[in-house]
């Protein structure tokens, strides 16, 4: 199972903290992650195949991986209340996720539902 982690910067350490408080689901997942999120979760001692920074282009490597049926899910956490430079790649992957329905987790509470359902 492929699943992909991003987060926006303001998110990063709920990011880890959710993943350290799943690894136990996480043991099976193959996870990749943009680039500076996958620093964080490397730093946390958890496997992860980094990819480009979202701002250089690693929301769009997660979106065709998606668009290519290589990934089962995504996990996001968005920080809502902030600009983001590159929120046409993040509309961009959302929109890719929907078009090829898969499970797209923006929160800890959906993240935690999506994983459960695919893994337990």
């Amino acid at each position: 199972m492929n699943i992909s982690i991003i987060a926006h910067d303001g998110k990063k350490p709920e990011m880890v903290a959710f993943l350290l408080n799943n690894k136990k689901l996480l043991d099976t997942v193959n996870l990749f992650a943009t680039g500076t999120t996958g620093g964080h979760v490397e730093k946390a001692n958890l496997k992860v195949t980094k990819l480009l920074s979202g701002p250089h282009g690693g929301d769009a490597q997660i979106a065709a991986m998606a668009a290519e049926g290589k990934m089962d899910a995504v996990i996001f956490f968005r920080d809502p209340l902030a600009k983001h430079p590159h929120e046409p790649d993040v509309q961009m992957l959302m929109r890719i996720c929907d078009v090829h329905n898969i499970p797209l987790a923006t929160n800890p509470a959906t993240a935690e539902a999506v994983l459960k359902g695919l893994l337990e």
